[in-house]
């Protein structure tokens, strides 16, 4: 008689050891191997039934996509879901993940698509108040609440939907492995038989997966491998913004940024995150300066805020919200070594305003201005915008997509915008204040807001020419 076998399977890759180690031998990751107990046998899993064929002779026209309804997520997905794909989308507990599906599905099953959504997590009576709650409840729209995967898979046999949901791919159980459910093992089988189900019959399926506590998908990473899209749901509890990201996307571009606000009854798309990101933002205040970031092909402006405080410790704090904290040091120690800017005594605290991140190198001209204003207490004129990267030796790099970027400022109303010298002209409205340096870019700041001056007599921008170094 067989017996029962104990292994242990990474977390990460999906490798297996027959002892527990702290580290990997795989992949090298710590702390990631995970005792489970297997089946004496386990069913092979079937293939997708295809043959060898010349690539010349395949069939090259896309498959026509399942256009979900909700404009920020078909801008995500390229159009919509596509038959026979797989798309994993992943956020924190409580984001949003189950409403925006539930929206999704029923504008779907409106349209005349069958959909089923099969909820692990979940109860039928608590998705159909749910359903209420955000006016979802359409005729096409069938719901079971089952965790074992051959009573899925029967489900599907019965109902043939041309969209399934599968709310957590964690939860389901497949009897065949023989391990507890969320494990690795049952992980990885459930989604590959889901997989290959999802490929024979050309249907369009979304697995809901949970996070860990650093923010990155549970289970082995060999999913994201095996499934067409994966799909981030991020945000801040309290904030109302919800941003949806594509880091994987086999029929589209992975770069564009969906973003939602959460109402009461439901997610709502924002086609003006800009407006959004600057609608409570307060003017003639020092360490504020806005940002025309991208996100994917999209344009968003952004207020950057910075505080500087006299320091009473050794080593000086140093914070950054939605920022990378690594460049908000080194343009720190940029403006103490090439601008001679004492940082070293304060404290500096930096931020992205809306619950939004920016990490782009674009954002660096915008930063540094934040914390010199911040520092000499001196604020920028209120329609100003600055982009540029700033290298270590204190020049400004010119950066991609400027054109887009000033575009947007220009039809949000600001007229000014502090860019490198070999930058593109700007759109019509729009004064370009050209810089060579981060130093000639804080003598514009010094020159445009000087504070002893007269209201009346202040200079402005265009009073300010500056020659390249």
């Amino acid at each position: 008689m067989s017996r029962m076998r104990t292994v242990h399977r990474c977390g990460e890759c999906g490798a297996t050891a027959v002892r527990w180690a702290g580290r990997c031998p795989a992949c090298g990751a710590w702390n990631a191997l995970v005792a489970e107990t297997l089946a004496p046998e386990s069913a092979a899993g079937a293939g997708l039934g295809g043959c060898a064929q010349p690539l010349s002779e395949v069939d090259a026209t896309p498959a026509a996509v399942h256009p979900t309804g909700i404009g920020e997520l078909d801008r995500v997905l390229s159009g919509g879901l596509v038959p026979g794909s797989v798309t994993l989308l992943g956020g924190e507990p409580g984001i949003g993940k189950s409403t925006l599906l539930v929206q999704a599905l029923a504008t779907m099953a409106g349209g005349g698509d069958r959909c089923l959504l099969v909820s692990g997590e979940e109860s039928s009576q608590q998705v159909r108040l749910r359903a209420e709650r955000l006016d979802a409840v359409v005729d096409g729209l069938w719901i079971v609440a089952e965790t074992s995967l051959p009573a899925v898979l029967a489900a599907v046999d019965q109902i043939d939907p041309a969209v399934l949901v599968i709310d957590s791919i964690q939860t389901m159980i497949d009897p065949e492995v023989g391990t507890s459910p969320g494990t690795v093992s049952q992980v990885q089988a459930c989604t590959t038989r889901l997989t290959q189900m999802a490929k024979s019959r050309n249907l369009a399926t979304v697995l809901v997966g949970h996070v860990t506590k650093d923010g990155s998908l549970a289970g082995p990473r060999v999913l994201e491998h095996v499934v067409d899209t994966v799909l981030s749901f991020e945000g801040e509890r309290h904030h109302a913004l919800r941003l949806l990201r594509a880091t994987k996307h086999r029929f589209g571009a992975t770069g564009e940024l969906g973003l939602f606000e959460m109402a009461d009854r439901g997610l709502v798309d924002v086609p003006d995150p800009s407006g959004l990101f600057l609608g409570d933002r307060r003017t003639g205040v020092a360490g504020s300066v806005v940002v025309p970031a991208m996100e994917g092909h999209r344009p968003l402006l952004v207020e950057l805020q910075a505080l500087v405080t006299r320091s009473s410790l050794v080593q000086p704090r140093r914070s950054g919200l939605g920022l990378d904290v690594g460049r908000l040091g080194l343009l720190l120690a940029v403006l103490e070594r090439r601008v001679r800017l004492p940082f070293g005594k304060f404290d500096v605290y930096a931020s992205a305003v809306g619950g939004v991140r920016v990490v782009e190198p674009a954002a660096d001209l915008a930063l540094a201005l934040a914390l010199v204003s911040a520092l000499n207490d001196v604020p920028l004129p209120s329609d100003v915008v600055a982009c540029g990267e700033v290298g270590l030796a204190g020049e400004v790099r010119q950066v991609g997509r400027t054109a887009p970027r000033l575009a947007e400022a220009a039809r949000l109303g600001f007229r000014h915008a502090i860019v490198p010298v070999s930058s593109p002209d700007p759109p019509e409205g729009v004064e370009a204040v050209r810089v060579a340096t981060l130093a000639d870019a804080v003598a514009v700041l010094r020159a445009t807001a000087d504070r002893r001056a007269p209201a009346r007599t202040r200079p402005t921008l265009r009073s300010v020419a500056l020659a390249p170094r």
